[in-house]
């Protein structure tokens, strides 16, 4: 009895998960490394557990304060790494704007972000977010 409930349970995860994956948003990521002052929060620490949304996320300031899990899929091949994703995701807070003369990307993370899920030697990375 024991098993067929471990079989099931391991069945249930593995659906939750592609569930999961499937409502999952593709877009990129860069870093950045100045957090304070931001858009949302001025000079408040928001600790280092954060990100810039891009024009596309930044909802006229309606972005602030939502969280964000966050994917490495590849690279995208601007930067040296090969492979740049380390596996797992990171949960970032929105605290700025990456306004769209200066961003190069969907979420810029802050330095400690980026580098949870990939190597920061590659400095642009594709991934799959979800709010």
């Amino acid at each position: 009895m024991a098993l067929e409930m471990k079989s099931a349970l391991a069945m249930v995860l593995a659906l939750l998960s592609f569930v999961s994956m499937t409502s999952a948003i593709p877009g990129t990521a860069t870093f950045y490394t100045q957090y304070v002052p931001s858009a949302c929060y001025g000079n408040e620490d928001e600790g280092t557990r954060i990100a810039a949304a891009s024009d596309t996320l930044w909802d006229n300031g309606g972005a602030c304060g939502r969280m964000y899990r966050v994917m490495c899929t590849r690279g995208t091949g601007d930067y040296g790494a090969a492979q740049p994703c380390k596996g797992g995701s990171v949960t970032v807070k929105i605290v700025d704007r990456c306004p769209s003369t200066s961003c190069h990307a969907t979420l810029d993370l802050s330095q400690e972000a980026f580098s949870d899920i990939a190597d920061p030697v590659q400095g642009k990375i594709n991934i799959d977010y979800t709010q």
